[in-house]
């Protein structure tokens, strides 16, 4: 028999990360006398906090209200509708301000802290932590949770040592490797498909060949295999397309690109919301009005210059082509190029501010008022563990900090 731990954990919160802090002190704020142990398999803490929009930490977005969030999440938008009625983006926005954080919004919505520095949010949270008198393991893995009746938990501990909990709460983070997952298996949970989310385009295209860096701001990517469209910027890399439509892209058609081993078509409109006949349309016009300029240095839309050029060649037009010259086909061409173009994705990268999986915990499994299993009475779930996932803007942290801040406040709550 392994030893078991003579002071006992009240609540044991599996994972140190967002959702698994956050958990941790709503639990010790909502009963202060309550012994709460948090467990990292690893030695780094809040790890994705730290690495999240390029180390200044997007929080959330500024969308308050709860029926408009929702339709972020390409996973779990019906389920969180409740709980962000409880717990949306202006209440971590409250909740931060309260404890000295002040975050900005940004133009395009995301939420960062004024000092646009992810430390300001993990000392924040390592701080409060501390002063509830949260104890926190790293290096600390859990190989088994075992309910013991009339209640309460065992839990294996990867140093084969055991200790005992009245309420155990999973935050683990999603993914192949999240231990998490392991442990609701085993305790008769259903894990669903588990396909990386938020990931960029690989492809090897002459029209966007040596156009690193540049983006283009308005544009429309669709997927004709999986009839899914996205909108906003997307941005030309080493290795081929990145940017917020991309990866919302990526985020609604997690699933379906996993199935198609990430060899699939896209078509973009660079010019959204031009359509293929009134490009044509416009294209036609400056063949009236500029006859004697190059199409190749004259762009009437917006567009990065490099990036016309290409498109302008891959039509057939070559770089001394003046407008009065062009054909008919040749603008129908450059319209379908502008408006319409097919590229083929070859493969895909993580975005490395975000490495998100779609999958997890079946949510027809958890009661989201409580964060509660309905299969293990005491044993509670938050963050990327479950099947939830959001689009790039600060979307999974804010679902870490709504399923957290429930699932601490419910353990606490069933101590009373």
């Amino acid at each position: 028999m392994h030893p078991v731990a003579d002071c006992r954990p009240r609540v044991v919160v599996i994972g140190g990360g967002a959702a698994g802090f956050f958990a941790a002190i709503a639990c010790a704020e909502t009963n202060p006398g309550a012994r709460i142990l948090l467990l990292e398999k690893t030695r780094h803490l809040l790890s994705k906090v730290r690495i999240s929009g390029g180390g200044r930490c997007n929080v959330t977005h500024a969308c308050f209200e709860p029926k408009d969030l929702v339709l972020h999440y390409p996973r779990g938008s019906r389920e969180l509708l409740g709980p962000f009625a409880r717990w949306q983006p202006r209440d971590t926005v409250d909740w931060f301000a309260a404890r000295g954080v002040t975050l900005k919004i940004e133009p395009d919505g995301r939420m960062f802290p004024v000092t646009d520095s992810s430390t300001t949010i993990i000392d924040c949270l390592l701080g409060c932590a501390r002063e509830l008198g949260i104890e926190v393991r790293v290096q600390t893995g859990v190989q088994s949770l075992q309910p013991t009746p009339p209640g309460g938990f065992r839990i294996g501990l990867g140093n084969g040592s055991e200790i005992e909990a009245d309420r155990v709460i999973i935050a683990s983070g999603g993914g192949l490797q999240s231990g998490g997952l392991t442990i609701a298996r085993d305790l008769g949970h259903t894990v669903t498909e588990l396909a990386p989310s938020l990931f960029t385009f690989h492809l090897d295209d002459p029209r966007l060949r040596d156009l690193q860096g540049l983006a283009a701001l308005d544009t429309q990517v669709s997927s004709p295999e999986t009839r899914l469209t996205q909108t906003g910027p997307v941005l030309i890399t080493h290795w081929g397309l990145s940017g917020p439509a991309i990866l919302k892209l990526s985020a609604w058609g997690a699933r379906e690109f996993s199935r198609l081993n990430y060899v699939f078509t896209i078509e973009i409109n660079w010019i959204r919301p031009t359509r293929t006949d009134a490009a044509r349309a416009r294209l036609n016009h400056e063949k009236a009005v500029s006859g004697r300029r190059l199409v190749s240095t004259h762009c009437p839309f917006e567009l990065p210059r490099r990036l016309w050029e290409r498109l302008v060649d891959s039509a057939g037009i070559g770089p001394d082509f003046q407008w009065a010259r062009l054909s008919r086909d040749q603008l129908t061409a450059l319209a379908t190029e502008l408006t319409a173009g097919r590229f083929q994705v070859t493969g895909k990268s993580m975005n490395k501010e975000e490495f998100v999986t779609c999958g997890g915990v079946s949510l027809d499994e958890i009661d989201f008022r409580r964060m509660e299993s309905k299969r293990v009475p005491g044993l509670h779930f938050a963050g990327e563990v479950l099947d939830i996932d959001g689009v790039t803007g600060g979307f999974n942290f804010q679902a870490a900090w709504t399923t957290g801040y429930l699932a601490g406040v419910a353990a606490a709550e069933a101590l009373a």
